[in-house]
């Protein structure tokens, strides 16, 4: 079966243009115009995942971070980022990204984490366009911050988790209103505010936005970037739903490569 099969049924589910504007999505590298057999879905492309790729014969892959981010000069080969393009091109295996979009959809990323925070009564944090928007924010048990902050920490399987606050006493406050933004959404705090947020979830906050936050009276957690791992197990489980639904000849693959970058001891 051709890859832009495989593409157009992903693009029905969750459309390139709820991307937010000047987002990287799409095909990226290669082609889906060719015969495949194997998609293996990812979070990143880094040097793990090319060789795992290579390993197991994958010709297309679906990806949430965008392998191309920045612009590139050259291509030369002694560039270790470099040779990550080369072996992908080398090798012929397509690379397709679905970034913000996957954050916007409908039964997209932000919806599976408020599913497994048990996150209610849901709706965008910002809105991007006609029925959707990026982030959630929503209604939860009532509980303290420092309770909360557990089950954060459970449910993604944390080995550390930064919290935002300034006073002990921050702890036993009792919060029942969350936001979640996957990835790096800390310039969507103001929207978490203006929504009533007790409590706003995100990736990468930096030192004085944190501040900022406590001024403004909002509390914060920080569980890193790498929650958006959860995109490679439901993308897959959805394209063997599809696989299954349209008879298609094609093997998906959940990669195995871990490309977390932080570790904490």
């Amino acid at each position: 079966m051709k890859a832009s099969e495989v593409i157009k049924r992903y693009e029905t589910y969750c459309p390139q243009e709820f991307s937010m504007e000047g987002d990287n999505r799409g095909l990226q590298i290669g082609t889906l115009d060719k015969d495949i057999q194997k998609v293996m879905v990812a979070l990143d492309i880094r040097e793990d995942t090319v060789a795992e790729a290579i390993e197991k014969g994958v010709d297309l892959i679906i990806v949430k971070h965008a392998p191309i981010f920045r612009p590139i000069k050259d291509l030369v080969a002694s560039r270790p980022q470099n040779q990550i393009y080369i072996d992908l091109i080398k090798h012929d295996i397509a690379v397709y990204v679905s970034h913000t979009n996957i954050d916007i959809v409908a039964n997209g990323l932000n919806d599976w984490f408020c599913q497994l925070l048990d996150i209610k009564d849901t709706t965008f944090l910002q809105e991007t366009g006609p029925e959707r928007g990026i982030g959630r924010i929503g209604n939860i048990k009532p509980q303290t911050f420092d309770e909360f902050a557990s089950h954060v920490k459970e449910v993604f399987g944390l080995d550390s988790l930064r919290m935002v606050y300034y006073k002990e006493t921050d702890l036993q406050k009792t919060i029942s209103r969350v936001a979640i933004c996957g990835g790096s959404g800390q310039s969507f705090y103001s929207d978490a505010l203006a929504k009533g947020a007790h409590v706003y979830i995100t990736g990468d906050i930096y030192y004085h936005t944190a501040q900022d936050m406590l001024s403004d009276g909002l509390l914060a957690l920080d569980p890193g970037h790498y929650i958006e791992v959860l995109f490679v197990e439901k993308i897959a489980s959805f394209l063997n739903e599809w696989k299954e639904e349209n008879a298609w000849s094609l093997e998906v693959i959940a990669s195995q490569a871990s490309t977390k970058p932080f570790h904490h001891i």
